[in-house]
């Protein structure tokens, strides 16, 4: 990984925490006060989550200047895997291993997270022209 895809990653997953906490906050409360089970109530906040990390990442993480329409439809795809992922994942943890869903939400989140980190930034927000800088600056002689 180069010294950019390591800086944009680290972008990415902090931006990420806003939209997981957006997801974490709904999961609590929608569980704390029995207003759904772990599961449902973590996909909703998934898909709360991944509407506030689409606009923070094209804006921020990507600087995207790809039209909308593109980026969202693409984001949305993958949004929709991601969502599947952390559903599949949360049934699994909390109801036949009865894992707390608070540590089934982190394990969940982790998994989410390399999936949709890597197929943004190859597909949903890939540039056209990538900038890509040289292996070496040329150097200046005084001859």
């Amino acid at each position: 990984m180069t010294m950019h895809h390591y800086k944009r990653f680290l972008i990415y997953a902090a931006v990420g925490a806003t939209g997981t906490a957006c997801q974490y906050i709904i999961l609590i409360l929608l569980v704390q006060n029995a207003l759904a089970n772990p599961v449902p109530a973590s996909a909703i906040g998934a898909l709360v989550g991944a509407i506030v990390n689409y606009s923070l990442n094209y804006w921020i993480t990507f600087q995207s200047q790809a039209g909308h329409l593109r980026t969202a439809s693409r984001f949305a795809v993958i949004a929709v895997a991601g969502i599947a992922l952390n559903t599949g994942l949360m049934h699994l943890l909390t109801v036949p291993l009865a894992l707390n869903y608070i540590a089934a939400q982190i394990l969940s989140s982790a998994a989410v997270l390399a999936l949709t980190y890597s197929t943004n930034a190859l597909w949903t927000f890939a540039a056209k022209h990538p900038h890509v800088d040289p292996p070496f600056k040329p150097t200046q002689h005084d001859d």
